[in-house]
């Protein structure tokens, strides 16, 4: 009996002991402790005491358990000899080296936003006009915009108070300063009357405007239907000697108002309209425009008024016509940008003859001879209206878009209203592109 009861007791002792050997080999095997048993024999220490080696597997787990939540847990606290082995790094491998607790400054280098600048000039009743113009430039362009507005002193403080009024999500899409009308050489009152009222002032940009390096100018009667920042990219397009870029006056030169009437010089084939003009400012002062008068060269401030003088009683566009001239005699300073960039009457009520704007749409509308505020293109007046009335908090596709489309069946028998799809082409395509920058990029989640 006493046998047996001691063989009873050996063999359940031994199979503890079994018990135990095996936990215990399975346990090494664990990732977790073997890692933890990796850095100590890698740091070169004795082995710690069962209370310290129990906090060391307890911050290991924590360390890992928490990885899983993107928390980062609190390291245990070393010995200054470890400490001074990881900064120096001696023996520690890159892979197993312990992060210390200390908090880098974290240095966020802020990107200069890309202003792009745009002027206009506005006198008499051009003032509803010319906010229409602003607000289709800000309803479709992305980069914010910098507006230069010359007027009369009359309009100035009803510019200011009518942009005041706009919403703060829409004024934060751009700045403005209003000018007065100066003109830093030759008669102003004579400059002034020159074509039409204050249209000369555009010549002097360059000179005002010392501190801007680019420019878009506009007149009153120009819509965007497509965002500014496309023809601001042109200015990339321009080669070592071009500094500014303008749409041709006519596509077919039989038709055209220079190449049958013209009394002076002017660019090319067919002259340049100036209702769009694009311009490198730093290049224009930087620059000796060949002339018919001095050999040597001038400025551009220094050849405006002497241009002038020879040439006033034979120009009728004024500013334009001393601008083409300029260019005739500068062609290599000029670059074309294609008639859909200023489109007017003239491609659509003669026949359509812009064959950029029937491939791709107008990309901007340029409404002279006054067709916005008469019915004798009122495909042009469709346009002007639909983005005059649009509220800014509406939505732009039932607010905008629809009712140009549903107008412009009444138009399809005049001139201009029979290829319907030149003008709404691009402004269906640039609300799709302002939708998915403004709202689709936003909601999108992060991968």
């Amino acid at each position: 009996m006493r046998i047996h009861c001691k063989v009873v007791v050996i063999a359940v002792c031994f199979g503890v002991f079994l018990l135990l050997y095996f936990l215990g080999g399975n346990a090494a095997d664990d990732p977790l402790l073997k890692e933890v048993g990796e850095e100590e024999e890698e740091d070169g220490k004795s082995s710690p005491s069962p209370p310290e080696r129990g906090r060391d597997v307890a911050a290991k787990f924590a360390r890992k358990s928490s990885a899983g939540v993107g928390v980062r847990a609190e390291e245990p606290p070393r010995g200054r000899k470890e400490r001074k082995a990881i900064s120096r790094g001696a023996g520690v491998n890159a892979k197993s080296r312990p992060r210390n607790n200390v908090v880098r400054p974290v240095i966020k280098r802020t990107r200069v936003e890309e202003v792009m600048h745009l002027a206009v000039v506005a006198c008499g009743n051009r003032l509803d006009e010319t906010l229409t113009m602003v607000k289709s430039a800000i309803l479709f362009s992305l980069k914010k915009i910098k507006f230069h507005i010359f007027a009369e002193d009359p309009l100035a403080p009803q510019f200011e108070e009518r942009l005041n009024q706009w919403p703060r999500p829409v004024s934060s899409k751009f700045q403005y300063s209003i000018y007065p009308i100066t003109f830093s050489v030759g008669n102003a009152d004579e400059w002034k009357k020159l074509f039409k009222p204050c249209a000369a002032q555009r010549l002097f940009l360059p000179v005002i405007l010392k501190d801007v390096d680019s420019l878009l100018y506009v007149d009153t009667d120009v819509l965007f239907l497509r965002p500014m920042d496309d023809i601001w990219s042109l200015l990339k397009s321009f080669n070592s000697t071009q500094l500014a870029a303008m749409a041709p006056e006519h596509e077919v030169p039989k038709i055209g108002w220079y190449s049958r009437f013209a009394r002076h010089p002017f660019y090319g084939v067919t002259g340049v309209n100036s209702g769009v003009m694009l311009m490198n400012l730093t290049r224009i002062r930087s620059t000796l425009f060949k002339n018919s008068m001095i050999p040597s060269g001038l400025s551009w401030e220094d050849l405006l008024h002497p241009l002038y003088q020879k040439y006033k009683n034979h120009i009728t566009w004024g500013d334009q016509d001393l601008l083409n001239i300029i260019f005739h005699y500068n062609p290599e300073c000029l670059f074309i940008f294609p008639c859909q960039w200023n489109y007017r009457p003239d491609h659509c009520m003669y026949g359509s003859n812009c064959k950029g704007a029937e491939e791709e749409g107008v990309s901007i509308l340029h409404g002279n001879r006054g067709v916005y505020h008469d019915d004798k293109q009122p495909a042009f007046k469709v346009v002007y209206d639909a983005i005059h009335d649009f509220p800014f908090e509406d939505n732009m596709f039932q607010s905008l878009f629809y009712p140009i489309q549903t107008k412009f069946l009444d138009t399809v028998n005049t001139l201009c209203g029979r290829i319907p799809q030149v003008f709404l082409k691009q402004i269906e395509k640039t609300m799709k592109k302002v939708f998915e920058e403004k709202v689709v990029r936003h909601v999108r989640p992060h991968k």
